[in-house]
């Protein structure tokens, strides 16, 4: 393996981390805290993730409760949660936030389908840069006579490999979140 590919193999992974953290914030119908991931509250003059401002629990498939540890972000955290669209009932219970995940239907489904399909367009983008970093590397390396053009040769193929080794790993992903979303 080259150290061209060992360079930009951090950098794949990142994207498919990404992909699968981006994925798990989309909703199923079923009630599941990494939705609440990216929802960032304004408490104590300095932005906070919401789980850093109280417990999340699943209380059944189709609900969540937030407990804030301070009583007094409760309004705070509901606005946050509001602002971020989620597509969820929000409950104000005086101690706590219930949040009701609804029923999917058809359409939402396919909607929120399309938005996992960019998702995944989002990151190929980012694989396809990354190999084109690698890719430009190697040029540079054999036009500065570093490698030879046998070896320049070989480093792309094993780069075309592991770019479609990722991509393959991406839309794995893709289709096992698909098939989440789609079940009823």
């Amino acid at each position: 393996m080259s150290l061209y590919l060992d360079s930009a193999k951090p950098k794949f992974k990142q994207a498919i981390e990404f992909f699968e953290r981006e994925a798990a914030t989309l909703r199923t119908g079923r009630a599941n805290p990494s939705m609440l991931d990216g929802i960032h509250v304004e408490a104590y003059g300095s932005t906070m993730p919401l789980n850093g401002v109280g417990n999340i629990a699943v209380s059944d498939g189709r609900s969540i409760v937030i407990s804030p540890w301070d009583k007094n972000v409760l309004k705070d955290i509901e606005k946050a949660i509001v602002a971020a669209d989620l597509g969820v009932g929000v409950v104000n219970e005086g101690d706590k936030i219930r949040l009701t995940v609804p029923m999917l239907t058809e359409e939402n489904r396919k909607e929120l389908v399309k938005k996992l399909n960019v998702k995944m367009e989002d990151a190929r983008i980012v694989i396809r840069q990354v190999r084109d970093e690698a890719k430009q590397s190697i040029e540079k390396a054999f036009e500065e006579k570093e490698i030879a053009e046998d070896d320049k040769f070989r480093f792309v193929k094993e780069l075309d490999e592991a770019v479609n080794a990722y991509n393959e790993e991406l839309k794995t992903a893709r289709d096992h979140k698909e098939k989440e979303i789609m079940t009823v």
